[in-house]
């Protein structure tokens, strides 16, 4: 799915600086946006003066408006009442429902015609919950979920939290959503970033984006007021169907830097002691490969088996328990620090790459 950006008119950013984040967004190929219709700190006046404009722009660019509401969204706008017609008539086009709302009305607006999709808060849904709009005949493929971000420190969801609630939504077959923080320009009012999960409040929003992925997550939202380009552009590149790695290339061989841009799958058959590529021979054992830089293997090491391991040669691996220099594999590569912990999520059967850098 495509990553997205959030905007918050009548916010911390001028009505000019959001409209030049969503042309900038647009752009780089980026064509989801989020925004809350309901944040309480949010000046309305300026809110309902640069919402219009906002909306038209996205339209221009084809984006899809994801809008967090609530009941006194309805007021806050001036609808005379809730209106999936109004809605559409504004430029929204998927409806994020906070609270106020239950099974019934939500299956019940699943079912429109309108091309609006339905949104959930997937920190919070329920077995019991999904089970109820099943039997009440949901449109499960107009439901998507989107998790909470949490301005307050120390209050965003844990790993094992996020995993649970995305294994659970995936067997319903609903994609799912999430935050990163921006590290360039926070929101208000506490400004302590905008993320899903706690351990990333403080973290590159390309490494926060890329641990959400491996965490199940199917769609990424930078939740701050002013990402840079930089954020932007990682996040208009983002893969968000495998894990991927960044890492220091170890070799001079031009044939195998390149093969290292493919993607990969785990083996099924899960080694103690590294990540076996299944494409790892049959794709890079077709040239000799010669013996170069047969050093010790560190945790997060890249190998390849050169010419002296027979019909081993072209075989990849990550290595995931420290092991003594073979003559016969090559390291070529370095897993950088800070991102060996992603080597966990690389379960069998799971695409993977690596970002050279």
């Amino acid at each position: 799915m495509s990553n997205g950006i959030a905007l918050y008119p009548g916010l911390d950013n001028s009505e000019a600086e959001n409209l030049a984040l969503l042309r900038t967004a647009a752009q780089m190929g980026i064509k989801r946006i989020f925004t809350s219709l309901h944040i309480p700190e949010s000046n309305i006046n300026r809110l309902k003066n640069e919402l219009g404009p906002l909306l038209a722009t996205a339209r221009q660019y084809n984006m899809e408006v994801i809008s967090d509401i609530s009941p006194v969204t309805v007021a806050l706008l001036g609808l005379e009442k809730f209106s999936l017609d109004a809605f559409k008539a504004l430029g929204i086009t998927t409806l994020r429902l906070d609270c106020g709302y239950d099974a019934s009305a939500i299956a019940t607006m699943s079912r429109n015609s309108k091309g609006i999709k339905i949104q959930l808060n997937a920190s919070t849904l329920t077995e019991n919950m999904l089970s109820t709009l099943q039997g009440l005949a949901v449109d499960f493929t107009k439901i998507e979920a989107l998790h909470n971000f949490y301005p307050r420190e120390g209050t965003g969801l844990g790993e094992e939290t996020l995993l649970k609630q995305n294994k659970l939504l995936h067997s319903y077959g609903i994609s799912i959503g999430a935050f990163v923080p921006s590290q360039n320009r926070k929101r208000g009012p506490l400004k302590a970033g905008l993320p899903t999960l706690e351990s990333g409040r403080y973290v590159d929003a390309g490494l926060g984006a890329r641990h959400l992925i491996a965490l199940g997550v199917d769609s990424v939202f930078i939740g701050d007021s002013l990402p840079c380009e930089k954020e932007l552009a990682t996040l208009a590149s983002l893969k968000t169907d495998q894990v991927t790695l960044r890492m220091q290339i170890l070799t001079n061989n031009i044939w195998l830097r390149e093969k290292l841009r493919q993607t990969f799958t785990a083996r099924i058959d899960e080694a103690r002691d590294a990540i076996r590529a299944q494409e790892g021979r049959p794709l890079l054992g077709g040239s000799a490969i010669e013996p170069d830089n047969t050093v010790e293997r560190i945790v997060g090491s890249i190998t390849v088996d050169n010419k002296e391991y027979g019909r081993y040669m072209g075989e990849l691996q990550i290595i995931k328990k420290a092991q003594a220099a073979d003559k016969r594999t090559n390291v070529i590569g370095q897993i950088l620090p800070d991102e060996v912990f992603l080597l966990a999520f690389i379960t069998p059967g799971r695409k993977y790459g690596f970002e050279i850098i």
